[in-house]
């Protein structure tokens, strides 16, 4: 499946264009592939249509872009978007298959294996290490 942004190249809310290019920007950032379908182009009319009947309307009669959909699945809008990508779940947003990696080799240092425990505090990044 593709994800589709459906988008709007003429809106005069500088909010949506901003959402928009934003979405546009972390979904290249992260090489996910998309296709961006402008509604408001001439011969884009069953697109938008299929975006206002399978989409969710927030605050309005009709959902305004930015939507995203896979395929035809959707996906949510771009607070569902800027929420998934804050908390590291933009896969499972995207209805993506998660990537399944090996679990990384521990850092060794002079042959022996080192655990790096970090902690946040107060803007200052701390580490502990423990050689086993």
């Amino acid at each position: 499946m593709v994800i589709k942004v459906y988008t709007s190249g003429i809106s005069g809310n500088k909010e949506v264009k901003k959402r928009q290019q934003r979405i546009m920007m972390i979904l290249d950032s992260k090489n996910i592939k998309y296709v961006a379908i402008d509604i408001t182009e001439p011969g884009k009319e069953a697109e938008k249509q299929f975006m206002q009947d399978n989409a969710k309307a927030a605050d309005s009669k009709h959902p305004l872009p930015p939507q995203i959909f896979n395929g035809d699945q959707y996906c949510g809008d771009y607070l569902g978007f800027d929420l998934a990508n804050e908390n590291d779940e933009l896969e499972v947003f995207l209805k993506l298959p998660i990537p399944t990696s090996p679990a990384p080799a521990p850092p060794v240092i002079n042959g022996r294996e080192v655990i790096l425990f970090y902690f946040l505090k107060i803007k200052k990044l701390k580490y502990f290490v423990q050689f086993f």
